[in-house]
């Protein structure tokens, strides 16, 4: 899954710049250019273009609603820590997990990554997080894409979260972003509200779209965990 601009075909119009509900393309150079922390998918920018200059590749519904999502249990949030202090944000968005949580009869975990950080953890715990999954290197001292990414990834394929919040900052979005696209499934970035559809036990993630004229309410149904960038408190 996933989009690109041909430059061949691309003309700069602006005409998907107008289009796009949530604000992720630009024109650089005359080329329109797709900020894949933004962009969802949506596919609005594909239909406004006349030049068929964007490309965008979707699975079928058949091999999407094919994924068992039936084992992902948890709200998880990624702690984001800078100099070995876990950011007011990822407090934040513990209590924001601990409401979605008891909507979903679930516990709340905490991914806490760095490097000699175990007081942290025991602050999670007090914060309301039922879980801390710490991984403690001398590598993962700073944020860098890779390891962290490589480290999130491997936890969430083995203790499979049904839900994953970051902080809506640059180190949280740039996170998230790869996370997402390594292992398939939905992002939502900037959400400005989070709540439970208690019928279907979706993640409801609302943004401004159009600009910010509207609310869009986006929901992952065929995969997991569902992925979302917040600053809510």
């Amino acid at each position: 899954m996933g989009i690109q601009v041909i430059q061949d075909k691309c003309t700069g119009c602006t005409l998907c710049v107008k289009t796009c509900p949530f604000g992720a393309i630009t024109v650089f150079k005359k080329k329109a250019v797709i900020d894949l922390h933004k962009c969802t998918l949506c596919g609005a920018c594909v239909d406004a273009c006349k030049f068929k200059a964007i490309f965008l590749e979707k699975e079928t519904a058949q091999k999407a609603s094919a994924a068992d999502i039936s084992g992902y249990k948890g709200v998880w949030v990624f702690a984001e820590q800078k100099k070995g202090k876990v950011q007011s944000v990822s407090y934040e968005l513990i209590g924001k997990a601990r409401e979605l949580a008891g909507k979903l009869d679930t516990y709340v975990g905490a991914v806490l990554l760095g490097h000699s950080i175990e007081d942290q953890a025991q602050e999670l715990i007090w914060s309301g997080a039922d879980t801390v999954y710490m991984v403690d290197a001398p590598q993962l001292a700073n944020f860098q894409d890779e390891p962290y990414t490589t480290v999130l990834v491997e936890l969430i394929r083995k203790y499979k979260p049904e839900i994953v919040l970051t902080g809506a900052t640059s180190i949280g979005r740039s996170l998230v972003s790869r996370v997402a696209v390594t292992i398939n499934t939905g992002l939502t970035a900037d959400c400005t509200g989070l709540d439970i559809d208690k019928e279907k036990k979706l993640l409801l993630q609302t943004r401004p779209a159009f600009g910010g004229n509207i609310m869009a309410t986006i929901v992952t149904p065929n995969h997991r965990p569902q992925m979302s960038t917040s600053g809510i408190r």
